[in-house]
């Protein structure tokens, strides 16, 4: 997984309170089995006006240049709400999303943005909304988020600080998911096995048959 440390992109605006899992990606658009063909189904009821003729909804941000390149969702409180569905992170990330700011988000949903490479950035909903109108009036702004002060700039150099759980932080930085994350402590597991089985050795013993 890529780290992420810092990174500049395009915001789109899509500020919708409680923009559900099965708004990001519909039910009937998680057909396959891997995370791969995911963001044609992205926002597919809002973005398309017939779905499965993918007959382009022209009204919809992502549908708008420049916002067709946009890495950054600017949205509305409890962003990612429903079901635990992670294809609708799958869905984001391989559109190009690196970063979704919401003044709130879903906890499941938050949880497998981080456990893919994407920032959830919380911040508050007044300063989305300036951010939001401020990219309206003059599209394309780029803004920068920078994981290790924690911190969002944007086109005019004003600063947001924005907080992270600090395991959920480590994660992005080094590019880990949980898994990975316990196997980079491998070493030192097998050295509180090796002194367990020590000091221990009953615990390690086969059943007779």
């Amino acid at each position: 997984m890529e780290p992420f440390t810092q990174h500049r992109g395009i915001a789109a605006p899509l500020l919708r309170i409680n923009v559900d899992t099965d708004a990001i990606i519909p039910s009937r658009e998680m057909k396959r089995v891997s995370k791969e063909g995911l963001s044609d189904g992205l926002f597919a009821n809002w973005r398309y006006r017939d779905p499965r003729a993918r007959t382009e909804n022209p009204d919809f941000v992502l549908n708008q240049p420049p916002w067709r390149q946009a890495s950054i969702l600017l949205s509305g409180a409890n962003f990612g709400c429903g079901s635990s569905r992670e294809h609708a992170v799958w869905a984001l990330k391989e559109f190009g999303f690196r970063a979704l700011i919401a003044p709130s988000f879903g906890s499941i949903f938050e949880g497998n943005c981080v456990r893919n490479g994407i920032l959830p950035v919380v911040l508050d909903e007044a300063v989305i909304g300036r951010l939001a109108a401020a990219e309206e009036a003059n599209p394309g702004r780029v803004l920068h988020i920078d994981l290790e002060s924690c911190r969002l700039t944007d086109a005019e150099g004003a600063m947001h600080a924005f907080d992270i759980a600090e395991q959920s932080r480590y994660l992005l930085l080094n590019g880990l998911d949980p898994i990975a994350a316990t196997l980079a402590e491998d070493q030192h597991i097998q050295r509180f096995l090796d002194r367990d089985r020590r000091e221990r050795p009953w615990v390690y013993e086969l059943p007779s048959a």
